[in-house]
């Protein structure tokens, strides 16, 4: 054994060994979870306060969507997280049927509140840890916190893969910087879609589903307008 150790060591002496570049390890990943079905794992976390109520109805009308999209690619376990209210933020357990969380949307109302971004980003982060979600898509149209803090979080989430993709309703500056920045901090993607026209968030949820259990290779090959807008915020 001594012997055969030294023939390997001889051989490779004076030789510099090439290791594999991140991207290549990513689309290695990639590729394997495109050609072996996958499962993924997505928060879905909305903005429920009362200036809400449009988006959260066309959001219950369009969740099942999600599931149906990557039914190819493998299964798709999404956790549903909102706020509202007076310091109330809420999670679901992981659902992977469109007609259970189709329900649980319903039964939730609307309540006046100021937005708790923080909160999210910081369920995401526990989730991260314990159940390796990798996706989390938010929908909102405000942001009243202070950025540096949530930029923080953010930082902490990149370090735990999770990408954040901030979809935002409408042109508020504020929304639109802060989602920006928090989405460049993970690798993420901000995209803005207005309410009056439902297929762009239809579009956009189609290709947060397929990111999430397909990866960036799977939303490449897929022709969608919502895919095309991901990855051209992505890069």
């Amino acid at each position: 054994m001594a012997d055969r150790n030294r023939e390997v060591i001889a051989k490779t002496a004076g030789k510099v060994i090439s290791r594999s570049s991140g991207t290549d390890i990513d689309n290695f990943i990639d590729a394997v979870r495109l050609s072996v079905p996958g499962q993924g794992k997505l928060i879905f976390a909305l903005d429920a306060t009362m200036s809400r109520q449009p988006t959260w109805d066309l959001a219950c009308k369009l969740q099942s969507e999600m599931f149906s999209e990557t039914a190819k690619l493998g299964t798709l376990d999404i956790q549903l997280v909102y706020y509202r209210g007076f310091r109330e933020c809420r999670s679901s357990r992981w659902i992977r049927d469109s007609a259970t969380l189709g329900a649980m949307m319903e039964g939730i109302c609307v309540a006046g509140g100021q937005t708790q971004i923080k909160k999210i980003l910081k369920h995401a982060k526990r989730v991260a840890k314990k159940d390796r979600a990798s996706i989390l898509v938010f929908v909102g149209d405000a942001m009243e916190e202070s950025l540096d803090q949530l930029a923080h979080i953010a930082g902490q989430l990149a370090l735990l893969n999770m990408k954040l993709l901030m979809f935002q309703e409408g042109e508020d500056a504020q929304a639109h910087s802060a989602f920006a920045e928090l989405a460049r901090i993970t690798d993420g993607a901000h995209c803005v879609f207005d309410s009056n026209s439902p297929g762009e968030l239809r579009e956009l949820l189609h290709a947060a589903a397929i990111y999430a259990v397909g990866g960036k290779v799977a939303l490449e090959n897929s022709r969608s307008s919502g895919a095309t807008k991901l990855l051209g915020y992505n890069r």
